[in-house]
């Protein structure tokens, strides 16, 4: 077999050097044998017979000797350490009794150095580690026999690692050294450091433990604790548990279905008829139903059975719907099955709690295009500017008409009343009062005095849905420009924003505007201003040469195309937006998931594994179609109204077949699927996906409510409104329950009727 595998693979062999019939070889100075690898006894001899060093040169060529054979030497930098001490440079030769000591025990080690027995890959490896206060070890074994030894003298740094570092250092440097042997299959790591145990479970890492652990997490390890001078390496593996339970499935009990599907309404006549006509695809093997090789599933808890296992097994993954499709149409058929599909995993708690995400729902809606300059209103505020003559950001207002802009240095800390004279010195005087201002959620302007104010002028206030700046996405897109004009313009020197405000204001409205094809200087003023350029002698201006009539003409005209290019501009703009996205309008009554996003639930969406989604909850009012008001526990302590962005459709029905029999988890399919998210490309139009406008109510056709109650199981956060209607619905449906199926005169269940507590098992498991 040697020889034909030399010949195959065109290599050859020196006669002389080659070895027939026998059961060892020397072999690069060491004796390869079937039980093993060992020493080669001739350099052993000469280690034996070694004269005592009198030179360094003298202790390295021993070093080097026996440095050769360390692998079958445990702890060989530690026993080695009193004679590398005095090779290092510039070290004086001293030999004492240390060095004695170390030189005769290494001699008495190597003579009795023990078979090394070659690695089996189809064995476990076990890797024991152990640091003393000069050097490290480790030793690898396959069986409790070893197949290498590893040591090492700790120097600099490392001498004063603590024990822990030390501990963890010789089991990097081990896995470094038999990386080759480790890396493909999985392997036990034994130490005497019990701390080394909790290995996976750290969170607070220095920078070094980080370093080492993303190296050890490249191998498949497992930690077992070894106390004392206990020798019998324990088989951790055998121990495993983890592993089984994740992979652990139903074992379902088909046979049963076997006598069903003659009485099964689905398959009854392909049963009867089988390979005749138009049902010539089934065939009948084992008193089976098959449908081109696909088991045929009839109606019952088995169809659900399959679907859980399917999508919420251990090897399953919760996977969306294509997904848990394929995996049920390689083996299964039955009637609809993607339909059921599409509810089991709509229903699915886990899968909407772990992977809920805001789904393209509700449409574009622009708010109202006004007809003037300086009546419909936006303000927002830019914050965080360098303090300036105690100013630290800026108030922003914005024409939704003209888009002409003020921008006006305030103090974050200013209060509503502050607010107001501001507005009132800055706006009102100069354009008189707006018919409505569009503002976000900011405490300023949802306070008594604001609203009391605008209240009584007249005017109406619009608010953003919390946390969704797209309703007023106007003024945001001024917020962003403006940003921008103060980092160019005072990029050397930032601490002169205040002074350069003014300049910055009259630059933004000279400017043409992208949306009504003029700057907004001109629409609401109907001239454009002076600039440099205009000291140019150039031809007049329309409309400066212009009588009063035919300017107020001219100025109608323009407001005219400007509006015509606002219209034009916003249909193209929600012609893109609404590519993929649908109308999805909720009555007070339905059910939702709401998705749970970070800048609104920081405390819930603390980290990478936190829920997603929480629900469902109940919609008690429509504010318009974009935004809603949902019943929330008192625990969530937030506005209680949402986008529709943020919501999605809940099923609570209990359709035969569909019911969960355990929570699953969210969101829906693993596949991309468009997100409704577009670039705010228009620098004009905001939108208003939630402002508070009363609107007329749309018609809705809502999922018919179920007279059985749905039992859902899991960790599932509920109103406490719903929660108590779901409580009295379900005692009810025990009580009508017991009643038709106890022939003993109904009465009150409690201690004395023991056997009612065993039917109200029934009864929820039923349910279930």
């Amino acid at each position: 077999m040697v020889l034909a595998t030399l010949r195959e693979e065109k290599l050859y062999a020196n006669f002389k050097k080659c070895v027939f019939g026998t059961n060892e070889l020397v072999f690069l100075g060491f004796v390869v044998s079937e039980q093993g690898l060992r020493v080669d006894q001739e350099k052993i001899r000469a280690i034996e017979e070694w004269p005592t060093p009198t030179t360094v040169s003298q202790v390295r060529s021993f070093h080097g000797l026996a440095s050769f054979y360390r692998r079958f030497v445990k702890d060989f930098s530690t026993v080695a350490a009193p004679l590398t001490a005095i090779t290092k440079k510039n070290e004086e030769f001293t030999w004492g009794p240390n060095q004695e000591a170390s030189f005769q025990e290494l001699k008495k080690r190597l003579t009795q150095a023990p078979l090394l027995v070659l690695p089996n890959f189809e064995k476990t490896f076990e890797v024991e580690c152990d640091a003393s206060g000069i050097g490290i070890g480790a030793v690898l074994t396959q069986g409790g026999k070893p197949v290498a030894y590893f040591s090492e003298k700790l120097h600099g740094p490392t001498l004063n690692y603590p024990t822990y570092d030390k501990e963890l250092y010789a089991l990097v440097r081990a896995m470094e050294t038999w990386q080759h042997y480790l890396l493909p299959r999985e392997f036990v790591i034994h130490t005497d450091h019990e701390t080394l145990k909790h290995l996976r479970g750290q969170t607070n890492l220095k920078k070094r433990h980080a370093k080492w652990l993303e190296f050890i997490e490249a191998f498949p390890y497992v930690i077992k604790y070894k106390k004392g001078k206990e020798n019998v390496v324990a088989d951790a593996l055998s121990r495993r548990h983890v592993l089984i339970t994740t992979m652990e499935a139903r074992v379902l009990g088909f046979e049963g279905i076997k006598g069903v599907y003659q009485e099964d309404p689905e398959f009854g006549e392909s049963y009867r008829d089988h390979g005749k006509g138009i049902h010539s695809r089934f065939y009948i093997q084992d008193g089976f139903l098959f449908r081109d090789k696909r088991l045929c599933i009839p109606a019952g808890s088995i169809r659900t059975l399959l679907m859980q296992e399917s999508h919420g097994g251990g090897l399953t993954g919760h996977f969306g719907v294509t997904k848990t499709l394929e995996v049920l149409k390689e083996h299964f058929y039955w009637p609809k099955m993607k339909r059921m599909v599409e509810k089991f995993v709509g229903r699915c708690i886990t899968c909407r709690t772990a992977k809920a995400t805001p789904r393209p729902h509700g449409l574009y809606k622009p708010l109202p295009i006004p007809n003037a300059p300086w009546v419909d209103l936006s303000m927002d505020f830019l914050l965080g500017l360098p303090i300036q003559y105690r100013k630290d950001s800026i108030f922003v207002v914005v024409d939704r008409f003209s888009k002409m802009a003020h921008f006006i240095p305030c103090n974050k800390t200013s209060d509503a009343t502050a607010l107001a004279n501001l507005f009132f010195r800055e706006v009102v005087r100069l354009h008189g009062i707006p018919r409505s201002i569009v503002s976000d959620r900011d405490p300023k302007f949802l306070g008594h005095f604001w609203r009391t104010l605008w209240r009584k002028m007249g005017t109406k206030l619009l608010y953003s849905t919390a946390c969704h700046p797209q309703t007023d996405g106007q003024t945001e897109v001024v917020n962003r420009t403006l940003g921008a004009l103060i980092r160019t313009t005072v990029a050397s020197n930032p601490g002169t924003w205040l002074e350069l405000l003014p300049l910055m204001e009259f630059a933004y409205n000279q400017s043409v505007h992208s949306a009504t094809k003029k700057s907004p200087f001109e629409v609401a003023y109907g001239f454009k201003p002076l600039t440099p350029a205009s000291l140019l002698p150039l031809p007049p201006n329309e409309l400066e040469c212009q009588d009063g009539l035919a300017k107020a003409e001219l100025i109608k005209k323009l407001h005219t195309e400007v509006r015509e290019n606002l219209e034009r501009r916003t249909e193209q703009y929600a012609r893109k937006a609404n590519q993929h996205r649908k109308a999805m309008i909720f009555k007070p009554g339905d059910w939702v998931w709401l998705h749970l996003r970070p800048e609104r639930f920081p405390q819930r969406r603390k980290d990478k594994l936190s829920p997603r989604g929480d629900g469902p909850f109940q919609v008690i009012e429509r504010i318009n179609d974009n935004a809603y008001r949902l019943e929330l526990p008192g625990t969530y302590n937030t506005s209680t109204s949402f986008n529709v962005s943020d919501l999605v459709p809940f099923d609570v029905g209990n359709d035969e077949g569909v019911l969960r029999s355990e929570p699953s988890q969210g969101g829906g399919d693993n596949e991309t699927q468009p997100t409704g998210q577009h670039t705010d490309n228009d620098p004009d139009e905001g939108r208003d996906e939630g402002r508070d406008m009363d609107q007329p109510e749309a018609t809705h056709e809502t999922r018919s409510a179920t007279k059985v109650p749905q039992i859902l199981p899991g960790a599932v956060t509920r109103s406490r409104g719903a929660a108590r209607n779901l409580r009295i619905k379900c005692n009810a449906f025990t009580e009508e329950f017991i009643r038709s199926h106890d022939p003993r005169p109904y009465g009150p269940i409690g201690p004395d009727h023991p056997d009612d507590h065993e039917l109200v098992r029934t009864v929820f498991t039923i349910t279930r």
